[in-house]
Parts: structure tokens; C-alpha cells; sequence
């Protein structure tokens, strides 16, 4: 019996290792449209797709960033300046894409841009604390996944959103995993939605990068947010308690190209290896997940 269901995996593995390389025809005609190209995932997958042919529309927050990928990449990338967090300039970045992509529709939209602080012990937060990132990685790409849908659904093409491991096991405070855990739920209501229209919408999951996201200031931003924090926070806390709440972050990477150019799109992309398995297993929440230090008020 073990031989026999030992047997039936590894063809199901083999058939989806099969499909999975399956590649998308006329990818030099298709526009693939990328948020938050200045830095990280976004700029690498934009030199990336421009490699493989495809015509690539990069938003960058600034100019600087976006003449540096114009730089590193052919004539068919074209940048556009975009903050996500304003109206306006998503309604200006959308006309933009039209213009660009005229009858023929956008085959891709990979929603890239994201922040990753402040993040502290939610009590050291203030309401703006959290609404500075929730702007950024949710609200911010609901507006312009919406504001670019009848152009994805003209082309039947596909939705890639960045989502993270905290988006299934909330491990700090803050606004971060709040909003990975809404770009989750966002993706699964948004591909129930669009199947009857040809649309395909994924998360990718990406393991411990070091990317811009996370600044290299990321400990002294933690000493602000501490220092500003009330005189009865700071005693029922401790010192000891912040001084376990400095984070850190190590390299990794993604796979976004392939959830652009391969035929069979999966509903998740998570990372390779025991991280897979594990994000896999992983409960919606976490109780009792033992990750923070003791407060001071109960030593």
C-alpha cells in the first residue's frame, strides 16, 4: 500500500514539475505592469521579465530609482512615478498604462510595493504607527489592483500580489503582518471573483530576504519608538523585554518570474526547502507562540 501511495505522489510531483514548465507564448507582446520597482523584488524581476522579452511597465516611488532600472535595462521598460498611497496618482499611473497598452490590454499585474516598519510590541504604537504601513501594503494595492482590473480582464491575463510569511503566523506588532494577512484574504476573494472571467490571481510568499523593506536602521527605529513610549509602558516592559524585540532580517529570494511566463499558475508560491514544508502546516493564527521575551511586571 506505502509503494503504491509512495508511487501516486511522485507522479503528482512529476506532473506538476511538467506543467509548471510549461511557458507562455507571445510573452514580447504581453505588458506586465510592476509596483515598487526602485529597489528589491520589483527592480530585480523588472530587469528579469525585460530579459526574457516582455514589455515591462515599472512604477518606481522616485526618480532617481527609476532612471537607474531605465539604465540597467532595454528601451522596451518604461518607468512611471508612483506613490500608492494617493489617489491621484494611481488615477495618473492607470491613464498612463492605457496609453501604453492602447487595445491590447495588461497581461500582468505583480503588486510589489510594500514597507516593513514601524514595528514594535503593538502597545509602543500609535494609530498612525500602523495606518503608515496598512497604506502602503494593503489599501494601497486594493486601489490599484482595482483601478487596473478591466485591463487585466481584457487579456484574461493574472494578478500576482506579494504577500509574507507573516501573512500566516503574526510574529511582531505593528501594521505588517496585519496587512500581509489582508493581502491573503484579498487574493482569495479576488481569484473566487475572477475565474469566470479568465483572471488568475497568486500570492508569493518569499522567505527572510534582505531587501529595502526593512531598513538598516530597522534597531534604531526601535529605540525611537521605545523612547517615545509612555513612563508606565516602559516599566511594566523593561528593559530586558526591548532589548529582545531588536529584529533581523537575512537574504532570500522569490519566485515571481515564473508566476508571470509559466502557463499553470499556482494559487501560492511559498520558498523551496523545510520553510515550504513548514508554511505549508502553519494554522491561520498562532496562539501561544512563544517568540516574545517576559515583561518585566511579570519576573
Amino acid at each position: 500500500m506505502w509503494l503504491y501511495l509512495a508511487a501516486l505522489v511522485g507522479l503528482c510531483y512529476l506532473l506538476r514539475w511538467y506543467r509548471e514548465r510549461q511557458v507562455v507564448s507571445n510573452l514580447r507582446d504581453k505588458y506586465v505592469f510592476i509596483t515598487g520597482c526602485d529597489s528589491g523584488f520589483g527592480n530585480q524581476l523588472a530587469r528579469q521579465l525585460d530579459l526574457r522579452g516582455l514589455r515591462v511597465l515599472a512604477a518606481c516611488l522616485t526618480e532617481k530609482g527609476a532612471k537607474q532600472l531605465r539604465d540597467q535595462t532595454s528601451d522596451r521598460l518604461e518607468t512611471v512615478i508612483l506613490d500608492v498611497t494617493k489617489t491621484e496618482s494611481i488615477a495618473a499611473a492607470t491613464q498612463w498604462v492605457k496609453e501604453r497598452t492602447g487595445d491590447r490590454g495588461l497581461w500582468g499585474l505583480v503588486n510589489n510595493a510594500g514597507i516593513g516598519v514601524p514595528a514594535a510590541p503593538n502597545e509602543w504604537l500609535t494609530k498612525d504607527d500602523f495606518l503608515k504601513i496598512l497604506n502602503v501594503n494593503l489599501i494601497g494595492l486594493i486601489e490599484v489592483t482595482l483601478s487596473l482590473l478591466p485591463l487585466i480582464r481584457k487579456t484574461r491575463g493574472r494578478i500576482v500580489n506579494v504577500s509574507s510569511p507573516a501573512g500566516r503566523l503574526s510574529v511582531l506588532g505593528g501594521g505588517y503582518c496585519i496587512s500581509k494577512f489582508g493581502v491573503e484574504a484579498f487574493s482569495d476573494s479576488l481569484r473566487r471573483e475572477l475565474c469566470p472571467f479568465g483572471v488568475r490571481v497568486a500570492i508569493i510568499v518569499p522567505g527572510n530576504f534582505k531587501t529595502s523593506i526593512c531598513p538598516d536602521n530597522v534597531q534604531d527605529l526601535l529605540k525611537g519608538l521605545w523612547s517615545q513610549a509612555s513612563p508606565e509602558v516602559k516599566k511594566s516592559y523593561g528593559d530586558k523585554y526591548f532589548e529582545g524585540c531588536k529584529f533581523f532580517l537575512d537574504p532570500h529570494r522569490a519566485r515571481l518570474a515564473k508566476s508571470l511566463t509559466s502557463k499553470t499558475l499556482s494559487a501560492c508560491y511559498v520558498p523551496a526547502g523545510f520553510q515550504s514544508l513548514l508554511l505549508r502546516l502553519l494554522p491561520c493564527s498562532g496562539h501561544g507562540f512563544p517568540l516574545s521575551p517576559t515583561p518585566a511586571q511579570y519576573t
